[in-house]
């Protein structure tokens, strides 16, 4: 399976946001366990050290996308997947190079928690919570059998 993972479910999992920590986990862990291809755009790595900076230091910053360049793949920014970003003329342009960059790479669905920025017409766009209800069985059988 191919995911792609919008930046707010990364911030989720840095920060312990809550409510939304652990279903962000779980998408999480199936990139960290290999059991899908998770992929997040190459605008994640400066959203994230942006935002981690401006809350926890540069340190922190930096770790934050070591992490996350040990952990998922990265859907390649290019000319043509940015160039449909440009010209879908989306109000949010940042959700416009995330959803783009997630066709490119053939995602079978997107996981973010900002479902209304997304066509839904496309591919699936799930939350956490709804990506964790429809996969936990699959990527992880024995889980709730305990």
């Amino acid at each position: 399976m191919i995911v792609f993972v919008d930046t707010n479910v990364l911030l989720d999992v840095f920060q312990q946001r809550s409510p939304y920590y652990e279903s962000s986990a779980f998408v999480w862990g199936v990139a960290e366990k290999q059991k899908a291809k998770v992929y997040i755009s190459a605008i994640s790595y400066n959203n994230v050290f942006y935002i981690i900076r401006k809350h926890s230091g540069k340190d922190a910053a930096q770790h934050a996308i070591e992490v996350l360049n040990a952990t998922f793949s990265l859907a390649p920014l290019d000319q043509m997947t940015l160039g449909k970003a440009v010209w879908a003329r989306k109000t949010d342009f940042e959700d416009a190079i995330q959803f783009y960059s997630a066709i490119s790479i053939g995602a079978e669905c997107i996981v973010t928690r900002n479902l209304k920025d997304f066509p839904q017409d496309v591919l699936p766009v799930l939350t956490p919570d709804a990506f964790y209800s429809m996969y936990v069985d699959e990527f992880y059988p024995d889980l709730l059998k305990e």
